[in-house]
């Protein structure tokens, strides 16, 4: 059995170029998402029938949609092609920011935000991404989309103030409809079209699989704190636009120029904490820590309302600790997954992510009506504490890596014998055959694994 040697290749243009443009459709799209955020619940009032429940619905409503349809897009794409998914999802976007953007009624607002999330394409731009790019390569191709989706929020974050001031909440909305249909360009004109549709066990849900997900208690903690992360963020940001207005004195156009900077800084200190969570083995101390500083900042934002520089400190606390999960929760959900379940796993922590968006936004506006702007953050500060409740009893995780063998003579009938050799091998974890596929999945400990032997493996015949 001859077997291909899948280490140490560079890149091909074909691959880079389908990265790049997919991480730009994946940026496009986040960015016309999260525009509205930092301005939405300030500018509301001028739809007829507004009130803070249903700004705060509005504002999270594309997560409903987004967290239901995610998988069943992902399936769909399986069927009829990853090009015609994601370009029927970009329409559908668009067509809700139409919808949103020619509003006059918070209702009619309400229902182009569902209309945009049910445009959910990221199942399917991961699963394109695996179709055009080797196996070897996969860890660094969705990378690249975790990037542009972080440079994207930034960008929406410290844009969307400004462009409020200047076009108002319908020139947001209509700008994003602009940024979807640039997808569907960027779609045609630069993604290539694969060969073949592939299935990729690491990436897509098995319907079957979700009972021995949810229990799987290391994995449900982490689908809670992507939830718990994202209600956070929504929540936050229909009261923290309010607040520095209304007490902190910081107008509306002048709040992009605070964002900014803030961003900046929180980006720069996060690095030194990612470094010491993976390379100094201290994920779990780094993680509780940063759920008790997003405890602080809310915390912060209920006592120094009248602060300015007391609020942007919070502030830059907050994305500091928040930047920190978003980007530890991708890497501890694939440490602790089995192999054999990753996709179902990471198919339901997608969904968790949007219905604690959908959570953030319903519940800030039903909070504020009830208990003022400070009853938003306390009872935010208050959701840290269950989080921490639930995340403490969590094993400090082991650290392993994943590699995928691409075995050209792998059959049904010795892949039992694969197995047992790549098991055998000190370091390994666990191992998954997939005969149809061509392919070996293998979890292994980078400090453990005898790499010559894996490599050994990987090139010569059996």
């Amino acid at each position: 059995m001859k077997q291909k040697q899948t280490t140490a290749t560079s890149m091909t243009a074909l691959e880079k170029r389908s990265i790049s443009g997919l991480s730009g459709i994946f940026a496009l799209r986040m960015l016309g998402l999260f525009m509205i955020l930092p301005v939405f619940s300030l500018a509301a009032d001028q739809y007829t029938g507004a009130t803070p429940i249903l700004i705060g619905l509005a504002i999270g409503a594309y997560g409903l949609t987004q967290a239901l349809l995610q998988i069943p897009f992902g399936m769909l794409s399986d069927r009829i092609g990853r090009k015609r998914v994601i370009t029927m999802g970009l329409l559908l976007f668009a067509a809700g920011s139409v919808v949103a953007a020619s509003a006059d009624s918070i209702y009619t607002v309400i229902v182009g935000r569902l209309l945009q999330g049910s445009g959910a394409i990221a199942a399917a731009i991961m699963a394109l991404t695996a179709d055009l790019t080797r196996d070897e390569h996969r860890t660094k191709a969705m990378a690249s989309i975790g990037i542009s989706i972080g440079l994207s929020f930034s960008i929406a974050l410290a844009s969307g103030a400004a462009l409020e001031h200047w076009v108002g909440l319908s020139g947001i909305f209509w700008a994003t409809a602009v940024l979807s249909l640039l997808g569907i360009a960027v779609l045609h004109f630069w993604v290539p079209t694969p060969e073949r549709l592939s299935s990729h066990r690491d990436l897509e849900p098995v319907p079957t699989q979700f009972l021995n997900v949810v229990r799987n208690a290391d994995i449900m903690r982490m689908v809670i704190s992507i939830m718990l992360l994202h209600c956070l963020l929504t929540i936050s940001f229909f009261a923290l636009p309010i607040s520095l207005f209304e007490y902190a004195g910081l107008a509306k156009d002048q709040q992009a120029l605070a964002y900014l900077p803030v961003l900046i800084l929180a980006f720069i200190a996060m690095v030194p904490f990612i470094i010491i969570a993976e390379k100094k083995r201290k994920m779990k101390p780094v993680f509780i820590g940063a759920i008790i500083t997003l405890g602080i900042a809310e915390l912060g934002w209920s006592t120094l309302s009248s602060s300015l520089v007391g609020m942007l400190f919070c502030l830059w606390l907050f994305f500091t600790a928040f930047n920190i999960l978003e980007a530890s929760l991708p890497s501890l959900m694939s440490k602790l997954s089995p192999l054999a379940n990753k996709g179902t796993a990471m198919g339901l922590y997608s969904s968790a992510q949007f219905i604690g968006a959908f959570i953030g936004g319903a519940s800030g506006g039903l909070i504020y009506s009830q208990f003022n702007l400070s009853g938003v953050f306390i009872a935010a500060a208050l959701l840290t504490l269950v989080w921490l409740i639930i995340i403490f009893p969590m094993q400090q995780p082991k650290h392993l890596s994943t590699r995928i063998l691409h075995l050209d003579g792998l059959t049904k009938d010795n892949k039992s014998e694969i197995a047992t050799k790549l098991n055998s091998i000190n370091g390994v974890e666990e191992v998954v055959i997939v005969a149809e596929e061509h392919v070996a999945y293998v979890k292994f400990s980078p400090d453990d694994i005898d790499n010559n032997a894996l490599d050994a493996f990987n090139s010569q015949s059996s």
